[in-house]
Formats: C-alpha cells, structure tokens, sequence
C-alpha cells in the first residue's frame, strides 16, 4: 500500500513543474509579438536617426541616457504620482455621476432625450477645450485638473453604463419585483454585478482620455506633473527630453493597462461565465 501510494502521488511535483513550464512557455508565445513591435519601433527610431544626423531626432543611446537621468532618485515617480492623483480624483468623480445617469437614461426615454445634447456635446468637445476652460475657472489648483477630467471622461462611462443596463434581462428584473426584493439588495446583488464587466471596459476607454486631459491641464496650469515637464523640455528644445517623459508616460500606461484593468476584466468575465452556467 505504502508503495503504490509512493508510486500514484510522485509525478505530482513533476506535473506541476510541467504546468508552470507550459504557462511560461504561453506567456512567452503571447509576448513575442508584443517584444517584436518593441525591436521594430526601436531599429526604426535609430535608422531615420544615423540618416537624419539631426538634433530634433536624437539617436537611442541619447534617449537612453535622458530617461536614466530622470528616473534619477524617483523624481520620475514623483512627478508621475502627482498626474495620477488628480486623474484618478477626476474620474472617481466622473465614474459616481455616470452611474445614476445612465441607469435613468436606460431605463427612461425622457431621461435618455433629456442627457442626449450633453453626452454628444461631451463627445466632440476636445479634451484641450475642457483643460483651457478649467484653468481659466479655477486657476492653479487642483480644482482644475479633477473637474476637466471629470469632464472629458463622463460621456464614454454614461454610454458604457446605459449599454450594460440595455442588456440586462427583463426576466432579471421582473423576477426582483416578484420576490419583493428591497432596492438596495437589488442594487447590490443584481445591477452591480452586472454592470461591472461593461464598466471595465467604459474605464479603460475613459482611463486613456483621462490620461490625454490631464496631461493639458498640467501643461497650461500646474507646476508639476508629466504634463509640466514635457512643457518645460519644450520650452528649451530639449527633444530627448520630451521622448523620454513621453515614453515613462507610456510605460506606466502599459502597466497599469496589464497589472490593473486586465484582471479586473478576466475577473469580470470569470463572474459573466459563471453566471451563464447557473
């Protein structure tokens, strides 16, 4: 007994050795487009460099030695910090407005006319309107960049909110009215749920707009913030100076892009399986 139990639970560490070696081994296939995009962007980049020879298109290794130079004693995250904090109050702001119009828009069609104007409006206004408009209001303060990130980013959270109710069942409801549930426990146990994987996708749409706001408003009104310094490297020409800020822009974008909102969209589509299988 002792030597078939030795014999059937032995392969186990072996196995799961194996499955970590799968996953690796898939994650790397998946990245391998992704590192290649990378290679080609840089080749690229350093090509037309050595054929231009000119200051305006620095070569890598002069990149390279300009972003090394900002991330320097984490002044990059300082000022990285500072843009994030007032992005992110911004859209909270606009993600608890969103919510209850576009539920009433949903659910009514007086409502739905009524929020129309505003939502196309907040659409086609640019995101450079809201930034100009804001500093003007309200100055340097941190007013500014919340409320015009609030402003660009609302439209596309209503209309992610008005398409999750829109897809709600009507069984779903009727059925919440028949058991006489109490409107918190509706909200809590059924609209929630829900709208949670239409939300996800309306925040990542929302999070790049918020990110492009945001970035104006620091360069017309803040004294810190990405946006400040890609003004500041502007304003004395400094083209190495703009890319590097530009790119540790881009790669705390894809950070949060893959730490942040693609779990939080598996994890969404884990409950929308689930749901479809009870």
């Amino acid at each position: 007994m002792t030597d078939a139990a030795v014999t059937v639970t032995a392969p186990a560490p072996a196995l799961a050795r194996l499955k970590t070696g799968l996953r690796w081994r898939a994650l790397a296939a998946a990245s391998l487009p992704q590192i290649a995009f990378f290679v080609f962007l840089a080749l690229s980049w350093e090509g037309m460099a050595r054929w231009l020879h000119s200051p305006l298109v620095p070569d890598i290794a002069t990149i390279a030695r300009e972003f090394l130079l900002i991330c320097k004693n984490g002044f990059v995250l300082q000022e990285i910090g500072a843009t994030f904090v007032r992005m992110s109050l911004g859209f909270l702001v606009a993600l608890v407005v969103a919510f209850p119009i576009g539920i009433a828009s949903a659910l009514s069609r007086t409502a739905a006319r009524f929020f129309e104007p505003g939502i196309i409006l907040g659409l086609t206004v640019p995101g450079l309107v809201w930034a100009l408009l804001c500093v003007i209001w309200f100055g340097v303060s941190l007013a500014s960049p919340v409320i015009s990130v609030a402003l660009g980013v609302l439209p596309s959270l209503v209309i992610s909110v008005q398409h999750g109710v829109n897809s709600l069942s009507v069984e779903v409801i009727e059925m919440s009215r028949v058991f006489r549930l109490h409107r918190t426990a509706v909200l809590r146990r059924i609209w929630v749920p829900w709208l949670y994987a239409f939300m996800i996708s309306g925040c990542r749409v929302g999070f790049s707009l918020a990110w492009k706001v945001i970035v104006l408003v620091e360069i017309f009104g803040m004294s810190n913030g990405v946006g400040y310094q890609l003004n500041a490297q502007f304003s004395t020409q400094n083209v190495e100076g703009v890319i590097a800020w530009t790119l540790a822009f881009w790669l705390t974008m894809i950070l949060i892009e893959r730490g942040v909102f693609r779990p939080l969209e598996k994890h969404a589509n884990r409950w929308k399986k689930g749901s479809s299988h009870e």
